[in-house]
């Protein structure tokens, strides 16, 4: 089992001490140690934000896997656990701000690291406008008044809603976050207080109304015709709608320069957030289609699990448990945009990106990086402006965002591979240990990692072409939005950026020691 050690006076991160390993990668403590065990932990459940995913994918995955799709979602998990567990040794040994980042620079080098920090900042920008779309699945369904673009039937009413709502979102988002870390851990831990204390009232009342048995989650019978997989096919589609939830754990360690203890704290958080949110997520699922009055009805297939509710518990109950989800969506945001301004500070300390004082800048009444949560703030807008017509925008923001986390976490679990082969790893002592699991643990992340990258990679129509005229570079959307992004990023710091790389002045304390040199070529 893995090795948690407890918690006493002697601990190696106690007290002042617990700086000591940040000042050993060569950073001077800037951030505002204030986070608690509770802050950790909501960081990392507000990113996977249960209701949030579960309601905003729902439709997805009922639409192409039917009922039988819930299957998918303890598939994702196990494949998550798997990586997660890595994460947890890695939180550990270095509880730094922009962990993704940090430890893919640790494990495979200066050249990954930076691609593995690049792919993720990207993405978090990209994630950060997939959420702020959800409102537009939630709000007008509680009332018509935020459906403030056309009456919601014309061709781009949605979409363009879509659009407005999310921008007001990211501004406040934006807001939060620049005012200070305790303000945004505040509403964070009260926004994911409400979002648990929702999803156990949810799963209860949904139990309390189930009307079938649960050999309805069997049920394929007329998904997949006509698909070369059968289906098999229909299912892998499907289960994009689970592994577009369970991500972003990561965050409780990227928080690490601003939590109390998080060499110890970190990976507990890691693991409590997606156990709970597997555990009440696959309920919440499992519950709703059991109780469902009709599987066929169409409306699963477009309103998703907010019709379910709605129906299934009636107008009043519902449109309670819908403020909920619009509660989850908010905080899921702003810790989405948390996790991503402390990569992007994390690679600009680094001087790693353009302009990187600038953005690694703290200010000094709300020790915060400003400058880096407003670019972040600001790109996430762009992108949804660009899609302001777009009716497939739901799905595309969406897959792309999660493409690009997927592929950071493999270039992390694939490195650590490699230093577990070569007998280079060691977790830190006295921390989180899987000790001879670690090996066998790893190799199936990196499996996982590479096998759901591909599937969500796949070309399909029904993911990146879904609607309107078919077009090959829609339908290759995906491919090449990550393929330009990977290789003009890494073109970029090969010729430039990798040149003046090193840690800023201000940031640092005496000589950063170097980070392991990159293997096979990297």
């Amino acid at each position: 089992m893995p090795d948690i050690p407890p918690d006493g006076p002697g601990h190696p991160a106690s007290g002042h001490d617990q700086d000591a390993a940040l000042t050993e990668l060569g950073y001077k403590p800037e951030l505002k140690r204030t986070l608690g065990n509770f802050h950790t932990f909501a960081a990392g459940i507000s990113y996977i934000s249960i209701l949030t995913g579960t309601f905003q994918l729902f439709y997805f995955g009922v639409s192409f896997g039917g009922p039988a799709y819930w299957w998918s979602w303890p598939m994702v998990f196990i494949g998550q656990l798997m990586v997660a567990l890595n994460f947890c040794e890695l939180a550990g040994r270095f509880p730094v701000a922009g962990s993704v980042y940090n430890w893919a620079k640790h494990t495979g080098g200066p050249h990954i690291g930076w691609l593995a920090g690049w792919m993720m900042t990207i993405a978090t920008m990209v994630s950060l406008a997939a959420v702020a779309l959800a409102y537009q699945l939630t709000l007008p369904q509680i009332s018509s008044f935020f459906q403030v673009i056309g009456d919601g039937t014309g061709q781009y009413d949605a979409a363009t809603n879509a659009v407005l709502l999310g921008t007001i979102l990211i501004l406040f988002t934006t807001l939060i976050n620049a005012f200070g870390v305790k303000l945004m851990a505040t509403i964070n831990s009260a926004g994911v207080f409400i979002e648990l204390i929702a999803a156990v009232v949810l799963v209860g009342l949904l139990a309390a109304h189930i009307t079938r048995g649960p050999s309805a989650i069997v049920d394929t019978d007329g998904y997949g015709q006509g698909q070369p997989l059968g289906y098999l096919g229909a299912f892998l589609t499907a289960s994009l709608a689970s592994a577009y939830v369970m991500y972003g754990f990561d965050t409780a360690s990227s928080l690490g320069e601003e939590s109390v203890d998080p060499a110890r704290n970190a990976p507990r958080a890691i693991l409590r957030a997606l156990i709970a949110s597997f555990v009440l997520g696959g309920l919440i699922l499992l519950f709703a289609l059991l109780a469902t009055p009709d599987l066929r009805a169409k409306e699963l297939s477009v309103d998703g699990l907010q019709y379910v509710v709605k129906a299934t518990l009636g107008e009043t109950v519902g449109l309670a448990v819908l403020w909920c989800v619009v509660i989850a969506i908010t905080v899921c945001a702003l810790s989405v945009q948390t996790a991503g301004l402390r990569m992007a500070f994390a690679m600009a300390r680094d001087n790693n990106l353009p302009a990187g004082s600038r953005l690694a800048r703290i200010s000094p009444r709300f020790k915060t990086p400003v400058v880096a949560t407003c670019l972040i703030g600001i790109v996430a807008i762009a992108i949804l402006v660009v899609n302001i017509k777009q009716p497939q925008i739901f799905s595309v923001v969406t897959s792309i965002a999660i493409i690009m986390i997927y592929i950071a976490y493999l270039l992390v679990t694939g490195p650590m591979l490699v230093q577990r082969l070569r007998g280079e790893w060691t977790p830190a002592p006295g921390y989180f240990s899987l000790g001879r699991l670690g090996l066998p643990v790893n190799i199936l992340a990196v499996l996982w990692g590479a096998a759901m990258s591909v599937n969500l990679l796949w070309p399909r129509a029904a993911v990146y072409n879904a609607t309107g005229p078919q077009h090959w570079y829609l339908r290759w959307g995906g491919v090449l939005f990550v393929s330009v992004v990977a290789a003009a990023g890494f073109a970029y710091y090969w010729f430039v950026q990798r040149k003046k790389t090193g840690v800023i002045a201000e940031h640092a304390v005496g000589e950063p020691p170097e980070p392991a040199p990159a293997h096979g070529g990297a």
